[in-house]
C-alpha cells in the first residue's frame, strides 16, 4: 500500500519547517505540489524529484498525487503554511475517498502565516481570535462578512488573509468598517508581507488607516481588539493573567 503524505512546510525557510516535515519530504518519491511552493522548495531538496501543476489546478494536483501513491511507496503533497488550514489535506482526502484509493494517509502540520505573522509583530495572538480569508472564489460574499461582523461583535482578534487583490481592492475597507462598528479607529493592526520569506517586511498602522495601506495577496493582516496595544514597536494583546494574579 502506497502512502501519500499531506505536508505543510511553513512560510518557505528550512529555519521554519518542522523535522516531521523535513523528513517526510526527504523520504518521498516524488514531490508534489503548487509550482510556486515547488519553486520554494527545489533549492533546499534539489535531489528530489518534483510534480506540479499551476494556481487553479487544485483538484488535478489532488487526483495526481492520489495515482501517483497508488503505484509508489512514499509520495509527499506539498502546501506553504499549516497543510490543514487553507491547505491540501482536506481535498486530498475528498480526492482519494471519491476515487476509492486503497492509499495510507498522513499530515504533517507546519506554522500557518498568523503564527508566522504573529511572531513577527510581537504578541498580538494572546487571546481568542479569528482568521478569515477575505477571497471570495470558494465563500460567498455575504458570508465572509457576516463572519467578520460576527468576530467584531464578539471582540475577538482578527487575522485577515488574502486582504487584497487586482479585482478585490475594497474587500479590506470593507471589512475595517465592519470592524469599526464594535472597536475603535485607533485600534492596532499589524501588517506582515512575505512572513518567513526573504522578502519578508512589516509595519504597524491602525483600524481606521488601513484602508489606506498598500495591501496585496502575499500580506497577513491582524487587527487586534479591544485590548490590544503597541509597546516598544511590538503588538501586545494582553491575555489577562496580571488580574488573575495579582
Amino acid at each position: 500500500m502506497g502512502r501519500l503524505t499531506v505536508i505543510g512546510f511553513g512560510p518557505g525557510g528550512y529555519e521554519d519547517m518542522t523535522n516531521r516535515a523535513v523528513k517526510a519530504i526527504q523520504e518521498a518519491e516524488i514531490v508534489v505540489g503548487y509550482t510556486t511552493y515547488v519553486d520554494l522548495l527545489r533549492p533546499i531538496f534539489p535531489e528530489k524529484e518534483y510534480m506540479a501543476t499551476p494556481m487553479m489546478q487544485e483538484v488535478k494536483r489532488c487526483e495526481m498525487a492520489v495515482e501517483l501513491a497508488e503505484q509508489h511507496e512514499k509520495i509527499a503533497m506539498v502546501s506553504s503554511g499549516d497543510s490543514g488550514i487553507y491547505g491540501m489535506a482536506g481535498i486530498v482526502m475528498e480526492v482519494a475517498k471519491k476515487k476509492q484509493a486503497d492509499i495510507e494517509m498522513k499530515v504533517v502540520p507546519g506554522i500557518t502565516a498568523a503564527s508566522a505573522a504573529a511572531a513577527i509583530l510581537g504578541a498580538p495572538l494572546m487571546h481568542d481570535f479569528s482568521v478569515i480569508s477575505l477571497s471570495d472564489l470558494m465563500t460567498p460574499l455575504e458570508l465572509i462578512w457576516k463572519r467578520i461582523d460576527c468576530a467584531g461583535m464578539s471582540d475577538m482578534i482578527v487575522c485577515l488573509y488574502n486582504p487584497k487583490s487586482k479585482k478585490r481592492q475594497t474587500y479590506v475597507e470593507t471589512a475595517a468598517d465592519i470592524l469599526m462598528k464594535y472597536r475603535s479607529a485607533d485600534t492596532p493592526v499589524g501588517v506582515v508581507r512575505h512572513a518567513g520569506r526573504e522578502e519578508e517586511s512589516s509595519y504597524l498602522t491602525t483600524l481606521g488607516e488601513l484602508k489606506h495601506m498598500s495591501l496585496d495577496m502575499f500580506c497577513v493582516v491582524l487587527i487586534g481588539n479591544s485590548t490590544t496595544y503597541i509597546m516598544d514597536g511590538k503588538m501586545i494583546t494582553p491575555r489577562g493573567y496580571e488580574r488573575k494574579y495579582e
